[in-house]
């Protein structure tokens, strides 16, 4: 499967999640995207500098918030490969696997429940795989 396919199918196909993008581990290239979901390249790098916990990058998320596609979302928990952030009834999901980062979002009337499983099982699946 290609990884556009993983987006559309596996992501925004399961109806858990509106928009997804995977950007590269080191967060230098996107590697597949929904459409108008653009992830600036000082986004990717940060991101990437939050899941891998570069130096005070974590904290630095949960004081200050991660930006995603332009929107500064509340990051409400940080963990060891996952960051999960809201912005009133909207919210992403980002889960790092060895080589890659999922990013999923959930539009208001999507349960951040179903999106962050949708992530969650996407990434254990490409775990497994390799990646």
């Amino acid at each position: 499967m290609s990884w556009q396919a993983y987006v559309d199918s596996s992501l925004v196909g399961s109806g858990h999640v509106d928009k997804a993008a995977i950007i590269s581990a080191a967060g230098d290239s996107v590697w597949a995207t929904s459409k108008d979901f653009t992830i600036k390249p000082e986004e990717m790098k940060n991101i990437a500098d939050v899941v891998a916990q570069t130096g005070n990058a974590a904290d630095n998320a949960r004081a200050n918030g991660i930006h995603v596609a332009g929107e500064r979302y509340v990051a409400f928990r940080v963990e060891d490969r996952s960051v999960y952030g809201r912005q009133g009834q909207t919210g992403v999901v980002i889960v790092k696997t060895k080589q890659a980062i999922i990013v999923g979002h959930y539009r208001e009337g999507q349960l951040a429940g179903n999106a962050t499983q949708t992530v969650e099982a996407l990434a254990d699946y490409l775990i497994k795989a390799g990646y």
